[in-house]
This record gives structure tokens, sequence and C-alpha cells, in this order.
């Protein structure tokens, strides 16, 4: 069995990468929900996400350079940031009010269970047993890991975890269509929906009473936004380039996992029979995404498009304007018509239908 080839290794670990960054927030914000109102907290951390991305994009790029989005785009990126940035948290809040904590945790692992079935479904991404089945262990770790235990908060409503059901479907959502924009700056998309979703989120919060904290406590919120928010986000969108929704989306749900070793390690925090089960689902089910083999004879059609790439089997393009030789550069290009076989994944390139049975193990 061979491992997942090298060209995707970079976009396997920007998505582990976003899951760790996330995961890794997510003891930090658990801290700060004691001194700021839920939603006032959304609207810091997806503030801090927006405000730092784009500060480090104008330093980047020596000024406010503006996006090369179609028309289409634009409109995938509004509706992901409505639906993840807007809708997705509010409703989150509202389920957290009528139901209890551990059972949230158990629905949010809806979230890469959605993803994947809009990714297939609605948007057609190939998928095999394998993938279905290591997405299966994956999730499986996820609830193991939430699994209320004996002193576990009972009750709850319907109306609770249909909100908290609602926000998953909210997330899955914006996941697949962020992917319609994973060609351009990953930073751009980002800062977006980190500055629009976190203005929304914040005016919500003050007109419903919230007060704003001391300045330490949203420095530290901001803070925390921009890492496991923001860098998160960005890596996050880079992995959707190679791997597709479903598949970017099951290395995401690792991040309580993640979350739960750091705070383990860090924090001197004692195990239980749960982390260890979890842990094995979640590295079995990785280990069946990682050794996943996808190969068949394709036929790529003519492509004009922007994003960042090298000069290889998919760029043999030649340049109109001088080049200095860097790579990975990003500019105008266009793909001819192409069919040969070789192991791919869903990316940007290999958004095609499959008619037949593929080389898959």
């Amino acid at each position: 069995m061979r491992s997942t080839s090298s060209g995707a290794t970079p976009y396997v670990l920007a998505a582990l990468g976003a899951a760790l960054l996330f995961g890794a927030s997510t003891p930090f914000a658990k801290l700060l929900v004691g001194e700021i109102a839920p939603i006032l907290l959304a609207g810091l951390l997806y503030l801090g996400s927006g405000i730092g991305l784009w500060a480090m994009r104008i330093v980047r790029d020596r000024g406010l350079v503006a996006a090369e989005l179609s028309r289409g785009e634009w409109a995938a990126l509004a509706g992901a940031i409505a639906s993840g940035g807007i809708a997705g948290p509010v409703l989150l809040m509202v389920g957290l009010t009528r139901t209890s904590a551990a059972d949230a945790s158990l629905l949010l692992n809806l979230e890469a269970v959605l993803t994947a079935a809009i990714a297939w479904v609605v948007f057609r991404e190939h998928t095999e047993r394998r993938m279905v089945l290591g997405m299966a262990l994956i999730v499986g770790g996820g609830v193991v890991l939430a699994w209320p235990g004996e002193h576990a908060v009972p009750g709850g409503s319907a109306l609770g975890a249909l909100a908290v059901a609602a926000a998953c479907l909210c997330w899955a959502v914006d996941n697949n269509l962020t992917r319609r924009v994973a060609t351009a700056d990953a930073t751009f998309v980002a800062a977006t929906k980190g500055l629009v979703a976190g203005i929304v989120n914040l005016g919500v919060a003050l007109a419903l009473g919230a007060r704003l904290p001391n300045l330490g406590a949203a420095a530290g919120a901001m803070t925390v936004g921009l890492i496991g928010y923001g860098i998160s986000l960005v890596l996050f969108v880079m992995a959707l380039r190679g791997l597709g929704s479903a598949r970017t989306g099951a290395y995401f749900s690792t991040a309580p996992f993640l979350g739960a070793a750091i705070a383990t390690w860090a924090l001197h925090e004692p195990t239980s029979w749960g982390f260890w089960a979890a842990a094995a689902l979640m590295i079995a089910g990785v280990w069946l995404h990682l050794t996943e083999r996808h190969e068949h004879a394709h036929t790529h059609e003519a492509l004009a498009h922007t994003h960042a790439h090298r000069h290889d089997e998919h760029h043999r393009h030649v340049h109109e304007f001088p080049w200095d030789g860097r790579e990975p550069h990003t500019h105008p290009h266009e793909h001819a018509s192409l069919t040969h076989s070789h192991r791919h994944f869903p990316d940007i390139h290999h958004r095609h239908r499959h008619r037949h049975r593929s080389a898959a193990r």
C-alpha cells in the first residue's frame, strides 16, 4: 500500500495544520467564555482574524492589492461568509442555551459528515468506500471523545439540538462554498471572512446588550482568533485546493482530538480510555485517507483561471511577460484539453465526473 503522493502531501499537512491550530485555540477560547458573552466572543475572535490577516496581507503585498475574483467567486465567498461566519455562530449560541454542552459536543461532529455529504451529493466530488470508512472512523473518534461521562449535564431540548445541527449545516455549506474560491489568495479569503463576520457578530452582540470587555481580555480574544481562526482558515483554504471539501473536512475533524492532546500535554490533565479509543479511531481513519490511491484515465477540459502554481504536467504554458523563474508564482493562465492517467485527488484541476470504477485502493 503506497502512501499519499508527494504532490498531495503539502495539502494534507495544511489540513492537519488547520486542525491543530483550531484545536489548540479551543482551550484558550473556553477560558474567555466566563469573561465575555458568547456572541461577543465570536465577534472578537473573527475580528481578530480579519484585522490581523489584512494587516499581514498589506505588509506582504506592500499595499492594499485587490483580489481577482469572478462574479461567481464573489457570490460564493458572500455565501460562505453569511452561512459559516454569521448564521453558524448565532445558531450555535442559540443551541448552547437550550442543550447541554455534552450533547452539543456530540452534535458538532455533524459538520464533517454534512460537509462530505454536500460535497459528494451536491457537488459530485468523487469518493470511494475507503474514504467513507475513513470518514466514519474519524467522526466515530470525535463521538467517543465527546461522549458524556457520569457527571455530564442532563437535559436540553429538541430546539437546542436542532439549532446546533443547523449550525453544523451552515458550516458544511461554508466549507463547500469556500472551495469555489480556493484558487484565490487564501489570505484574502480568510481575512475577508473574518473581518465581515467579526463586524456583524460584534454588532449583533452589542445590539443584544452585551458590553465590551476590558482591553486585555479583548486583545487576548483577538489574538486567539488570529491564530485559531485566521491562520487556521488560510491553511484550510490551501488544503481545499488540493484535496477537495470532503477530504479536507475529514482531516480538519481531528481538531477536537488534537486540542484534547495539547491540553493533556500542556496542562497535565489525566487521560481516559475514551481519549485513547478516540486516538485509535482517528489515526485509523487518517491512515485510510493517507493511503488512498485513486488513478484512472481522465480528460482535462480547456480551462482559464488564476492561482499559485509550479510548472508541472498540468502547467506547461509559456509566459507572455518577463519571468524571473521563481516558483510558485501567480498569474492568469490557460490549460489546453489534455487526456492522461496518473494518481490524483479532487483538487482544482481534477473535478471531473467518474463514469467507470477507478483504480482506487
